[in-house]
């Protein structure tokens, strides 16, 4: 490839990521595809939880993760100050769980969930939990990273919830 050359496809827009064209950069984000999870913690108020799609691992040693609350939430502070929280990894068939934890949502309202050793409440029946306590909150601009050491896990086999386009939906096996 000749330096300076452009490289672009058909039907590809290329663009430098701004606010005028804050929409376009969300949708090409968007276009990544990743697993759903709930992320649980204890605050004044009482038990809180936010859906998530910003969940990574970090390190096997010392076991860590992350996850990134936008500092618009309403919850933002509260999770930002928690010293215990939990992550859950989504199934398949929980994308009703999901919407409990988004913005409107009842939240656990119903759900069968109980308070670990930490006082975190934990939901039953995700495919995984890893429960953590808070080891470092990162400024990243419209978002706070915030990594957990991971002190317990609860894991079971199933398929995950995935999230694309704005969309739930599964995993498709290529066979």
């Amino acid at each position: 490839m000749m330096a300076g050359s452009k490289l672009s496809m058909p039907a590809e827009q290329v663009f430098v990521p701004e606010a005028s064209n804050h929409r376009a950069f969300r949708n090409a984000l968007g276009s990544f595809t990743t697993g759903v999870t709930v992320v649980t913690a204890m605050a004044d108020q009482g038990a809180i939880g936010m859906t998530v799609n910003s969940f990574a691992s970090v390190s096997l040693d010392p076991p860590l993760v992350l996850w990134s609350p936008a500092k618009s939430s309403s919850k933002h502070g509260a999770f930002s100050q928690a010293e215990h929280f939990a992550i859950h990894v989504l199934g398949a068939d929980q994308d009703g769980l999901s919407t409990a934890f988004t913005r409107g949502g009842a939240g656990f309202e119903g759900l069968v969930w109980a308070l670990n050793a930490e006082g975190v409440p934990v939901l039953a029946g995700t495919l995984a939990r890893f429960e953590c306590v808070k080891a470092q909150l990162h400024d990243a601009g419209d978002h706070t990273i915030i990594i957990g050491r991971v002190l317990r896990v609860a894991h079971r086999e199933g398929e995950p919830l995935c999230f694309s386009g704005g969309r739930f939906g599964r995993f498709a096996h290529q066979g």
